[in-house]
């Protein structure tokens, strides 16, 4: 029986996934190493304080504050450290001298992906980030190697699971957003500055992954459009559940036909609360999960669905990426994991194809819903459902009307015109809401 070799595994960071990881690898190195076709053998864990407490009790002579000299001296590298720097130099140190990098840090990822890769590809190493995406669920793979005979349209995902708690809290309970904050906090889904999550950033890099994985091309941070949670409010998710709609904070990715600016193809790539039908395969998500939404030509329609954070199952998707790292050193053929054949723009949000939901208070008075209906044709948007309700004022006589228009699809910057037309009809009292629409 041919004598397995041994690889050297570098770990920087020890945090929640971080000591799950070193776990795993004490724990399960036998099965591991059937696996990989190599031991994994931790040879230290590189942490600002070695004396810190941990969930998790590892031999303390694996600890070291020597970042710098511990990755130049392993085979396989994994950072979990988050943040930009030193996370970025000490990857680019372990690549130069010949270790594969898996790294969850969606951060680092989206930012600064295409000088990673072109490092990766120099040094003829592997770099693997699937725990940067919707944590335990196996998406970046799916999406790089399984659809890779296959055209992606369409990528939607919930893919921040602090926001889907948050929401799902509102929705099922009636909470405004603060106190839904609050109980996500106590329990520890959000951190004590939520800002990350709820105002979008957390998603949009993931989203920017997604993006660049699906379409080819890479895709920086900058190039997604960006809106939080933190506007939406208790009557937002009440009228959208009357209305038979569900709010999620959504990461969309979508090749768009005829779409720049001189009507060429290019890709919208935006995170914003979307509305979903209670029918569709997302809307069911509840709590802190994620799920990713795939539209590809030829399979057709596919969800990706499970636990998003978590330092037992993002370590999951983690030892993944080092099992197949560790092969690929094995068998002396590092795979690919980017495949940027194509540079397809990135479209600006005016371009993107949505639907709208608009609340509108408004005049019961005759001739106002056929004004605003001509007003929406007028600026080429379809309207595709219309709710009228009446509310009087018995104390002053006055009445009110209470609509609720969904739109059908259309350009982002006609449906975000119109909207602006409507506010000036002298029988509109307010626009209570705009919210886009998918899945309709």
């Amino acid at each position: 029986m041919t004598e397995l070799r041994t690889l050297k595994v570098a770990l920087l960071g020890c945090g929640n996934v971080g000591s799950q990881v070193a776990r795993i690898l004490l724990e399960d190195a036998g099965m591991l190493a059937d696996r990989a076709g190599a031991r994994l053998e931790l040879s230290g864990i590189a942490v600002r304080n070695i004396d810190a407490p941990r969930d998790v009790e590892l031999p303390h002579e694996l600890f070291t504050t020597d970042a710098e000299t511990l990755v130049k001296g392993a085979d396989l590298v994994i950072e979990l450290m988050g943040g930009i720097e030193p996370a970025r130099s000490l990857i680019l140190t372990a690549m130069r001298n010949g270790a594969c990098v898996v790294t969850g840090n969606k951060a680092l990822v989206a930012l600064d992906g295409p000088t990673l890769h072109e490092e990766a590809d120099g040094a003829g190493v592997q770099l693997s980030y699937e725990a940067a995406v919707a944590g335990a669920i196996p998406i970046l793979r799916p999406i790089r190697d399984s659809l890779s005979g296959d055209r992606i349209t369409r990528v939607l995902g919930i893919v921040n699971g602090t926001t889907n708690f948050i929401l799902d809290q509102m929705d099922s309970t009636g909470a405004q957003f603060a106190d839904a904050l609050a109980e996500a906090q106590r329990l520890g889904y959000a951190e004590a500055d939520p800002t990350a999550d709820v105002e979008g950033h957390d998603a949009a890099s993931k989203a920017a992954i997604l993006a660049s994985l699906s379409f080819h091309t890479r895709f920086a941070l900058e190039d997604v459009y960006c809106e939080g949670i933190s506007s939406v409010s208790a009557a937002d998710i009440a009228a959208a559940k009357d209305a038979g709609f569900v709010i999620k904070l959504l990461a969309i990715a979508e090749k768009l036909e005829d779409a720049g600016a001189a009507g060429t193809a290019g890709v919208s790539v935006r995170v914003h609360p979307t509305l979903l039908p209670r029918e569709h395969p997302m809307a069911a998500v509840r709590g802190a999960f994620n799920a990713v939404f795939i539209e590809a030509e030829n399979a057709g329609e596919l969800m990706f669905y499970g636990q998003g954070a978590g330092g037992a199952p993002t370590a999951s998707a983690v030892m993944g990426d080092l099992v197949s790292a560790a092969r690929s050193i094995v068998l002396d053929c590092p795979g690919r994991t980017e495949t940027t054949t194509g540079q397809v723009p990135a479209l600006p949000i005016g371009a993107a194809m949505t639907s709208y939901y608009i609340g509108l208070d408004v005049a019961d008075q005759p001739g106002v819903l056929a004004r605003i209906a001509q007003l929406f044709a007028e600026h080429g948007v379809s309207i595709e459902i219309m709710r009228q309700t009446i509310h009087r004022d018995a104390g002053s006589k006055v009445e009110s009307a209470e609509l609720r228009i969904v739109t059908h699809r259309a350009r982002e910057a006609a449906l975000a015109a119109t909207v602006e037309a409507v506010k000036g009809l002298d029988v509109i009292n307010s626009v209570t809401s705009v919210l886009r629409v998918e899945g309709v």
